[in-house]
């Protein structure tokens, strides 16, 4: 199957397991007394379970995670601790935010992704790869406006879930480049990570930071501390949102690009917004909805654009290093670009 279209389903996948954890998590605090760092403490011990499980099971991944030198295990570790943030500042806010609200307001990261991709790792390519994501951020924009005014919560629980965005985006840029991206594009760098074998690694570090944090606190962690009912949504959270959702992820970006795969997921808080009004009863407006319809739009827009085989064939030039054939295909790829 084709790296890029494999690399697309991959996002489309991430996004839908990230867009159910506020699901999952709404409906683990309304129904049970868990707290939100034992929620992440067994989201990440399962999760990370779960991602090793998935390595055993492979001879080519078993070999791949064997090959991560120390500097590799460490920087993914180090990942672990920053995704701790991310995490945590996100699900913190959804005891007290409603989770359309902050899947939407999450949704700023892609535009950073972006402006950080310029410098860090593989750009958007052309003027309508922009356009659709000004319409993906638009859309977001419109749907967070589209929240009723009594339904607004405290403001110092809106600025904590809008930390995440912040935290994720330079989790998803150093993601990417430690598992190859570079600006010549993704997956490029002749010495990378491999993006399932990092995913465990980070994994296992937030899991041991949200233990630590969840004893600090006083939130219990043993199984026999954590309410009964809270399992099947731990469990859901556990591999819909942290197994599949970040190895996919990492997987396809390194395919497509941070930035591109970052623009392809804002079709999360359409996922997560539809889920919400159909299983929490959290109602749209038309604002949201026009909003929805914006977002998607962007991501059909980014996908319609003129794709030749000379971009790809200055991403393999740059790879091995022919800078006479990158010079070549180039200029004509700047104008195509720009169509």
């Amino acid at each position: 199957m084709d790296r890029r279209l494999v690399g697309l389903l991959l996002i489309v996948a991430s996004a839908a397991g990230f867009g159910s954890g506020a699901l999952f998590a709404r409906s683990a605090y309304e129904a049970t007394s868990i707290g939100f760092a034992t929620l992440m403490a067994w989201r990440f011990i399962l999760g990370a379970a779960a991602t090793w499980l998935w390595i055993l099971a492979s001879p080519r991944r078993r070999a791949a995670a064997r090959a991560m030198d120390r500097r590799m295990v460490a920087i993914g570790l180090g990942l672990g601790i920053l995704y701790v943030g991310n995490s945590g500042t996100y699900y913190a806010g959804l005891e007290h935010v409603p989770a359309s609200l902050a899947a939407l307001i999450v949704f700023v990261y892609p535009a950073m992704v972006a402006v950080l991709s310029l410098r860090f790792g593989r750009r958007l390519e052309g003027r309508r790869a922009w356009a659709a994501l000004g319409l993906a951020v638009l859309g977001s924009i419109l749907t967070i406006g589209g929240i009723r005014p009594d339904e607004v919560p405290p403001p110092e629980w809106l600025a904590l879930v809008a930390l995440s965005p912040i935290i994720y985006s330079c989790w998803i840029v150093l993601q990417a480049w430690l598992t190859g991206e570079r600006s010549a594009g993704a997956g490029t760098a002749a010495s990378s990570a491999d993006p399932t074998a990092t995913t465990a690694i980070l994994n296992s570090g937030a899991a041991i930071v949200w233990v630590l944090l969840a004893t600090a606190i006083g939130q219990p962690v043993a199984p026999w501390g954590v309410p009964g009912a809270a399992w099947p949504d731990i469990a859901g959270i556990a591999i819909l949102t942290t197994f599949v959702a970040i190895v996919g992820f990492t997987e396809g970006s390194r395919r497509i690009g941070a930035a591109e795969a970052s623009l392809i997921s804002t079709i999360e808080p359409v996922w997560t917004i539809a889920l919400a009004a159909l299983l929490l009863g959290e109602s749209l407006t038309p604002v949201q909805l026009a909003g929805g319809a914006l977002i998607l739009g962007g991501v059909i827009l980014a996908q319609t654009g003129r794709r030749r085989a000379g971009t790809v064939a200055v991403a393999e030039a740059r790879a091995v290093g022919t800078a006479e054939a990158v010079g070549s295909v180039e200029p004509v790829l700047v104008r195509i670009a720009d169509e």
